[in-house]
């Protein structure tokens, strides 16, 4: 049997309301759900952040 937790998090009204809209979910926590669902099965998440991969680029190219 799986045990469920109850959890929760502090986000800003607009973060919400654009979670709910990728989603589809009209309902908190569904749109919580699919969202922690699809971020565990994306296979891209564990990437490093592409934010990241382009400041050690720039980086290199300063020192050449």
């Amino acid at each position: 049997m799986t045990k469920i937790v109850h959890a929760q998090t502090v986000l800003p009204e607009e973060v919400l309301k654009e979670l709910k809209k990728k989603t589809g979910e009209s309902a908190t926590k569904d749109a919580l759900a699919r969202a922690v669902e699809h971020y565990l099965k994306c296979p891209y998440t564990h990437e490093e952040p592409l934010e990241k991969k382009l400041e050690e680029v720039l980086k290199k190219k300063k020192k050449a």
